[in-house]
């Protein structure tokens, strides 16, 4: 009897003890459920992917948000369509409580997309297309073949930005749910629909809706990971702003031979007013514009420098003979960028002319650091401007304009712009995160103080004075923002692993 009594309770304990695993380390369920539909989640990723996004058609927008927001109905997700004012684009909102849970987890995506006419497509952006592992890239027929290559990839328009996390994040919710695993958080998502835009309404949308979209952590599944292809973790972004620059020459191309030395030539001053804002080696000349970036803490400087290397192999992988800037790729990150987007003036190709152009154009955008404004910038741009000789003006000057300014910049600001933020990494939350993804991975992961890239996360972090913490999993050669954009299957195999942690072995 005694026996029995001790054999008993050793088993219960042991069975207590594999629960506690499972509801701990949700992995081996998750990876298990994932194999056995795989192609029940490439359908439905395909499908989202097929939706055109691109964030300045509102209407195909609007399809993209209801879409979403029936897929999380399906789940059991209370959701709402949440809007700034009407008119503007939506943001789909989905919450659901897990009975017991004291903490509250916002998890934020874009569904929105760049453009899609960019050059050297090899297959159409809203036809999601698999091919096989680079450089070949051979298109394949993922549903009859015999097993899915993690290496393979599927490439359309969204499918790194920010499709795949959406796609990710509700694969882990199946996967748990059909394993029987619950969550420890109650769960919020926030998909924006206008990120792409710069965030113009965002801000609004969150003041307005801030009871609704608070919670006690922000995790924004924005951005690819790093380049090392471990997974990386990052506590802010950079703010953004940019604009457009027009120059002004004749009225109607003049003959390059009867006017070339004599009548002044927008393309030249276009090229001009370029190099009077930065350099070759990306420093930025305009004064003043590094005095407001906040000091790089030893915390920072002590996770960039455990980073590892990767510099030489990008440089062989994008045919680079040198870098600018800083040696190390994320050191670059802890000052303001300006890059030139593009510059156009006259014509090439076969509607070339050996002719004056009439106008030159440029446009440019500014990565911010902790501790700069878009207004700051702006202002400090449009006062260097004036003293190199620009007259600044917002509109197409007129003939009186023209003859009394001998230097003319039309200069418009994007609509959206928005300020960096950076989240402490050695808060609770932020080290529940870095635990739970890497008993997920299997290995210590990678922290950046805050992304290159920008988004609108500042003023959601702002206002709900929750931290953030970036959880990308998108391949760091997935051509976002450009054409072929593509998403590696392995990546979304393991980020469906990652959300289903973050779901289920979160605590602080």
């Amino acid at each position: 009897m005694m026996f029995r009594g001790i054999l008993v309770a050793s088993v219960t304990l042991a069975l207590g003890a594999v629960s506690n695993v499972q509801a701990a380390s949700p992995k081996a369920a998750v990876q298990a459920w994932r194999k056995a539909h795989e192609r029940e989640i490439l359908a439905d990723f395909s499908a989202l992917l097929a939706m055109p996004n691109v964030a300045t058609v509102q209407a195909d927008v609007e399809k993209n948000a209801a879409y979403i927001q029936s897929l999380l109905e399906k789940r059991g997700f209370k959701t709402e369509l949440l809007f700034a004012e009407p008119g503007t684009p939506p943001s789909v909102f989905a919450e659901l409580k897990t009975p017991g849970a004291t903490r509250t987890v916002v998890f934020y995506a874009h569904y929105d997309g760049q453009p899609i006419s960019q050059k050297g497509w090899i297959s159409t952006p809203f036809e999601p297309s698999m091919r096989t592992a680079l450089p070949e890239a051979k298109p394949i027929d993922w549903k009859s073949a015999a097993s899915l290559d993690p290496e393979w990839r599927i490439y359309a328009r969204s499918a790194g930005d920010d499709k795949g996390s959406i796609q990710a994040l509700i694969s882990a919710f199946d996967a748990l749910k059909a394993s029987g695993v619950k969550p420890t958080v109650n769960i919020k998502l926030l998909y924006e629909g206008e990120e792409e835009q710069g965030s113009p309404h965002f801000s609004k949308l969150v003041a307005k809706h801030l009871e609704t979209v608070r919670g006690d952590l922000l995790i924004m599944g924005d951005g690819p990971m790093h380049q090392s292809g471990k997974q990386e973790i990052n506590f802010g972004n950079r703010g953004i702003t940019g604009f457009k620059a027009t120059v002004y020459g004749p009225l109607k191309p003049l003959h390059d031979g009867h006017y070339g030395s004599w009548a002044p030539s927008p393309t030249v001053m276009i090229a001009s007013l370029v190099m009077s804002l930065r350099d070759d080696e990306g420093r930025i000349l305009i004064p003043g514009v590094y005095d407001d970036v906040a000091p790089i803490s030893s915390a920072d400087r002590t996770a960039l420098a455990a980073l590892p290397d990767v510099e030489t192999g990008l440089k062989q992988s994008l045919g680079l003979g040198r870098n600018i800037g800083p040696p190390r790729l994320a050191d670059g990150y802890m000052a303001p960028t300006l890059n030139v987007r593009a510059i156009h003036a006259g014509d090439d190709g076969p509607s070339a002319a050996n002719a004056i152009a009439t106008q030159g154009d440029a446009s440019f955008d500014f990565r911010l650091d902790p501790g700069e404004t878009p207004a700051r910038i702006q202002a400090l741009t449009e006062d260097w401007l004036t003293k190199q000789g620009w007259y600044i003006v917002r509109d197409t000057p007129d003939l009186a304009l023209r003859l009394a300014h001998p230097k003319i910049a039309r200069i418009n600001w994007d609509a959206g712009s928005s300020i960096a933020t950076e989240s402490p990494m050695d808060g609770p939350a932020a080290k529940a995160v870095a635990a739970s993804i890497s008993r997920t991975v299997g290995y210590p992961i990678l922290k950046l103080p805050f992304s290159g890239a920008s988004s609108g996360m500042a003023e959601i972090v702002n206002q709900m004075k929750a931290p953030m913490v970036g959880v990308s999993i998108a391949n760091y050669d997935d051509n976002q923002h450009a054409q072929n954009e593509n998403l590696r299957l392995g990546n979304l195999w393991d980020g469906i692993e990652v959300y289903a942690g973050l779901l289920a072995d979160l605590n602080w």
